[in-house]
């Protein structure tokens, strides 16, 4: 039976197709690999056979294995998601290690873009004497970090905020990060048919002639908004990585310093402000 759920899978390699089925039936019937590799499918009861094969069909589709078991890993942490939200991703990880290693004594921390809220939550879980603050467009994925940040028992500020509307602050944060969309339309035709098809377009996309749209609007933001000696980090796109840098310097911004990811892509920058 195993094998056959495996096979259904066909739009992944054979390790891939491995992989979502086995988190399907952990975080779905709470089986452990033992169980899953020992047999304990034949013990399904046939509610549970039949959740099984409607969960399979969903597969099947393309949709996303976070999407249909609801929840993702992030920074050994569970998140709620739904198609309103991005999946978090490992690199983002890394750009969250990156923040709580320079965090030193940071007191207010801003995240533009949240999402999920997996940035923002992470960080306050490690940085609990910092009051973090949290903005996205949408009220849907909000209410999704919302719960999230109930579920893990951290304490972050949600508000709704245009990214290209910013308010007019002045020296109010230590830390602002980012993850804003990056990926320009052109790049869709090489992108992976479950993520374009099912996760939020407002979350992925630029237009093609304004590659650097959120970036710029973010780094005028910061510019003012950054108490002296603050810090402005990004998850970037690895295309526009020395575009990013020069924006952020051209802004007065030193330091900066472009950082590859675990797949040796240029994935984030930081940057510091000296007023």
């Amino acid at each position: 039976m195993l094998q056959s759920l495996y096979s259904r899978l066909s739009q992944y390699d054979v390790s891939e197709a491995r992989s979502i089925v086995r988190l399907l039936l952990m975080d779905t019937f709470g089986l452990t690999l033992t169980d899953i590799c020992g047999g304990a499918l034949n013990a399904l009861t046939e509610a549970e056979q039949r959740l099984l094969e409607e969960l399979m069909v969903r597969l099947e589709e393309g949709e996303p294995v976070q999407y249909v078991t609801g929840k993702a890993f992030f920074c050994n942490r569970e998140f709620r998601v739904r198609p309103g939200c991005l999946i978090p991703r490992p690199e983002t990880e890394e750009l969250c290690q990156w923040i709580i290693t320079e965090a030193n004594n940071a007191r207010d921390i801003l995240d533009i873009g949240t999402g999920s809220g997996c940035i923002a939550i992470t960080l306050k879980a490690c940085l609990p004497d910092a009051d973090i603050t949290a903005w996205d467009i949408s009220s849907e994925a909000l209410e999704i970090a919302q719960e999230n940040a109930e579920i893990n028992r951290t304490d972050v500020r949600f508000a709704i905020q245009d990214t290209l509307s910013p308010p007019d602050d002045i020296d109010r944060w230590d830390i602002i990060v980012s993850n804003p969309p990056y990926i320009c339309q052109k790049e869709a035709d090489t992108m992976e048919r479950n993520v374009l098809d099912y996760e939020p377009q407002q979350a992925l996309f630029v237009p093609d002639k304004d590659a650097l749209l959120f970036y710029n609007s973010i780094i005028r933001y910061a510019v003012k908004a950054l108490k002296p000696d603050g810090i402005l980090f990004f998850e970037i796109n690895p295309i526009y990585a020395h575009e990013v840098k020069a924006a952020m310097e051209a802004h007065g911004f030193n330091d900066v310093c472009i950082r590859k990811d675990m797949n040796d892509k240029m994935r984030m920058a930081r940057g510091r402000i000296q007023k």
